[in-house]
């Protein structure tokens, strides 16, 4: 029978005669493991990163290199390639869960399972009170909800320079929301008066100081209330001061009327006083320049200067009236008697 129609019986047989041969032979044995070894080195012997992670290549465990975006290759079994999301903004939610926390508490970054169960902490048994109130600095307290955004800028500090980067993230996070809270009254929190960007800053400025290769993007301050058992008290007051500050804005308004209106006035009556006197004093000192020119003449001429001004102040004052009628004083017993008598006032003059 020819070896293309062999039974299942001779197959068997012949297999085993070959598997008994490569065992009684120590090159068979050498080249049977060999086969195992690339059988399994092969596949582990290449790694691919994506180009939206970088990859931390471990020699023993020990940090050795960092790869970019592309094909690699490593030593299989001694090497270790860790892939770390270097482009992706990962967020953590304080007082609340975020709508990807289920994701980012899966995965931050990490490829390994071993690593990833080390370094991150889930969402599940963490306490939302503990998390957002805090004590403002007016010893009041206040329901704060946050998330902070972030991104990993240097994969090798993010892994080896602390042991847990995502529980230290928040605890630092939480450390300077608190700080920032504690330095402001509840009204500014609750208004969220730069609260957001002096608790990234903060938060930034811890991170660094540990050297934990993350640069934090953004904090969104999501809510900010009294609790729930001071908070009707909280709005009776928040009302109160609504009625004080609109009162307070009444009575500006009406300053802001009534005062400069009056100052207006009293500039304008000041402006009108000093130009009366101005006119007045002037007037008084042409009086003045035209007594001393009378003066003058009259030191050089009494007579002449004494008939000229009673000639001119006899002709002002006559030019007063509508009528004069002049009579010789030697004339005794005359009535003057005209037709417009009736109607014309009428001066007479001995």
């Amino acid at each position: 029978m020819s070896s293309d129609h062999r039974s299942p019986e001779e197959f068997a047989k012949a297999a085993e005669d070959f598997w008994r041969k490569l065992g009684d032979s120590p090159s068979g044995i050498l080249l049977l493991l060999l086969a195992i070894f690339l059988f399994f080195a092969v596949p582990n012997a290449f790694y691919t990163v994506q180009p939206e992670e970088e990859a931390v290549v471990t020699f023993f465990g020990r940090y050795d290199r960092t790869t970019t975006p592309g094909l690699h290759f490593k030593i299989p079994f001694i090497e270790q390639a860790i892939r770390i999301k270097t482009k992706t903004i990962f967020e953590e939610a304080f007082g609340t869960y975020s709508s990807s926390e289920s994701e980012s508490s899966r995965s931050r970054g990490f490829s390994l399972g071993s690593l990833n169960a080390r370094k991150t902490r889930g969402s599940r048994g963490r306490r939302l009170e503990d998390e957002s109130l805090m004590l403002t600095g007016d010893l009041n307290v206040a329901d704060v909800k946050w998330v902070v955004q972030y991104q990993i800028i240097d994969p090798k500090k993010y892994l080896f320079n602390t042991a847990q980067p995502i529980q230290n993230i928040r605890d630092i996070s939480q450390a300077a929301m608190r700080r920032v809270v504690g330095d402001r009254s509840v009204d500014s929190v609750i208004r969220g008066q730069d609260i957001s960007v002096a608790a990234r800053n903060v938060t930034q400025e811890v991170l660094d100081k540990y050297d934990m290769g993350v640069r934090v993007t953004s904090v969104q301050v999501k809510a900010a209330f009294p609790p729930e058992s001071v908070k009707p008290s909280f709005n009776e007051v928040n009302a109160a001061k609504q009625e004080q500050e609109q009162a307070i804005n009444e009575a500006e308004a009406y300053y802001n009327e009534i005062i400069p209106k009056a100052r207006g006035e009293a500039d304008k009556e000041i402006s009108e006083a000093r130009g009366r006197a101005a006119a007045l004093v002037n007037e008084a000192k042409g009086d003045v320049q035209k007594f001393e020119k009378l003066r003058a003449e009259y030191v050089k001429a009494p007579d002449i200067t004494k008939r000229r001004l009673y000639l001119e102040t006899m002709e002002e004052l006559l030019g007063r009236f509508d009528a004069v009628t002049i009579v010789d004083p030697q004339i005794k017993g005359v009535l003057p008697l005209y037709a417009g008598s009736q109607t014309l006032p009428q001066r007479v003059l001995k």
